[in-house]
């Protein structure tokens, strides 16, 4: 995958914002008052949806972001403000209409299982006012922004006159609109880069049931030339994207679990744009997208996702590439963070693995079995240099550290240039620490920053040095 570390990419998303509510609980009995389970429950949740969603997903991925919406004068909207705020996104550009109620979905969830939803909302057109104050905040910032988000979940912001002038702005600004689009009339996306409908919706706009190739070349060729599309774009499902742009291709699903598809599209409309504004081209852009909704689909309800998941998840399916497990001291600082909120349990262990053999192998799949990530600090070869001799390394820090991130056992290694990896743990805070069985009784560096340390013992005669002494005799 593309390296996106450190890519900040500065987003607006203009759309219908909502909150998506869960009460959490177990069924174990029916009610006897009518043929309904009864569900006991044990807690409940709010999270954004609708745009909210697609907001969350840009954070997640380490986007800047701003929204414009137009909320209500309820307690939802309320609600909506601090979920917000809780994330850092500005309210600025948020827009009280008077009588009107933010949209509120719960849904009861029963032993992980959707029982029921009940809405709460207002799906009237907003009003001119307010319509003539978006486009007026859209002008005047539009120059800031790498691209613009619209997500239309049909709940009355994104009218047909709106959309519109947002889209002939940002055309003259050149700006790119991303669109995940609403209804049978596709004809207020006009002039858009790209739209995200999914099969069935493309079919409902073109009026071509998509059943083969064919028909979906048809489908997805006619919202290219009747919308003015940069970029012609249907989401498969299970089949994964389908892209025309001067010819049809498809790039297959990456799903390993279907949990819940619950937010999938908002996730396909962060990534795409993500990717899109860091100048990645749009075969690479979908390919990241997939990845992307694989995981989030993995989930139960609106989910978010990470880089660093996407890039553990692209890993799990044996298409990733070493040098994305290669990661720099403030990266893997981060990294670990992220990780061990998710619950993970992190292993630390390090060495110059100059040549490596048999015994390496041995001791970093002991190592790994101690927890779920292993991280391998990586001595540098000044530092080699100063421990094994002016002839060490054979080989440079770089070749040994693609060669160690290639093992199936090793899920992360950071060079380091220090004498000891002391400031490296310091930075990871893992929970153990690896060393080997020649470090009983001794006093490790790190050992004070750690919950345990763990020996391993070496395979008696496996070294790089003994392995180096052979190749001299010959």
């Amino acid at each position: 995958m593309i390296n996106f570390q450190g890519k900040k990419p500065k987003l607006l998303v203009v759309g219908d914002l909502m909150i998506d509510h869960y009460l959490w609980g177990s069924c174990e009995r029916i009610s006897p008052e009518a043929p309904v389970q009864v569900v006991n429950v044990d807690s409940e949740s709010m999270v954004l949806g609708g745009a909210g969603n697609v907001i969350n997903n840009l954070k997640a991925l380490g986007a800047e972001v701003d929204v414009i919406s137009v909320i209500g004068d309820c307690k939802v909207s309320n609600e909506l403000v601090q979920l917000l705020k809780d994330i850092g996104v500005s309210t600025k550009f948020l827009i009280s209409e008077k009588g009107r109620i933010s949209s509120k979905k719960t849904r009861v969830i029963a032993s992980q299982q959707q029982v029921v939803r009940y809405d709460r909302e207002t799906t009237d057109l907003i009003s001119h006012k307010a319509q003539k104050l978006i486009l007026k905040y859209f002008e005047e910032n539009i120059t800031t922004y790498d691209a613009i988000l619209l997500s239309d979940y049909g709940k009355g912001l994104l009218t047909f006159d709106l959309t519109q002038s947002l889209i002939k702005c940002a055309n003259q600004n050149n700006k790119k609109v991303l669109i995940d689009p609403k209804g049978r009339d596709y004809s207020k996306y006009k002039g858009a880069f790209l739209l995200t409908p999914n099969k069935n919706e493309a079919s409902e706009a073109t009026g071509i049931n998509i059943i083969d190739e064919e028909s979906l070349t048809s489908s997805i060729q006619k919202l290219k030339d009747e919308c003015n599309l940069t970029i012609s774009l249907i989401t498969l499902s299970e089949m994964g994207v389908a892209v025309y742009d001067n010819k049809l291709s498809t790039y297959p699903t990456v799903a390993r679990e279907v949990f819940d598809v619950t937010g999938a599209g908002d996730t396909m409309l962060a990534s795409l744009g993500f990717a899109i504004c860091c100048n990645i081209e749009i075969d690479e852009a979908v390919k990241f997208a997939n990845l992307a909704a694989g995981v989030v689909v993995g989930k139960l309800g609106n989910a978010t996702v990470s880089i660093n998941e996407i890039i553990e998840y692209e890993s799990s399916l044996n298409i990733s590439t070493s040098d994305e497990h290669i990661k720099t001291g403030s990266e893997i600082s981060s990294l670990s963070s992220e990780l061990k909120s998710r619950g993970k349990k992190i292993i630390f262990t390090n060495g110059c693995f100059d040549i490596l053999h048999a015994g390496h192998i041995k001791y970093l799949e002991a190592a790994k079995g101690f927890g779920d990530i292993l991280i391998l600090g990586l001595n540098s070869d000044r530092s080699v240099a100063a421990l094994k001799g002016k002839n060490r390394p054979i080989n440079s820090q770089e070749d040994r550290a693609y060669i160690l991130a290639a093992l199936e056992s090793v899920d992360y290694v950071v060079i380091f240039d220090e004498e000891t990896p002391y400031e490296l743990i310091k930075a990871i805070k893992p929970h153990t620490l690896v060393k080997g069985g020649d470090y009983h009784g001794k006093k490790v560096a790190g050992q004070d920053l750690v919950n345990e340390l763990k020996l391993v013992e070496f395979i008696e005669g496996k070294s790089s040095t003994k392995t180096i002494e052979k190749i001299k005799r010959g």
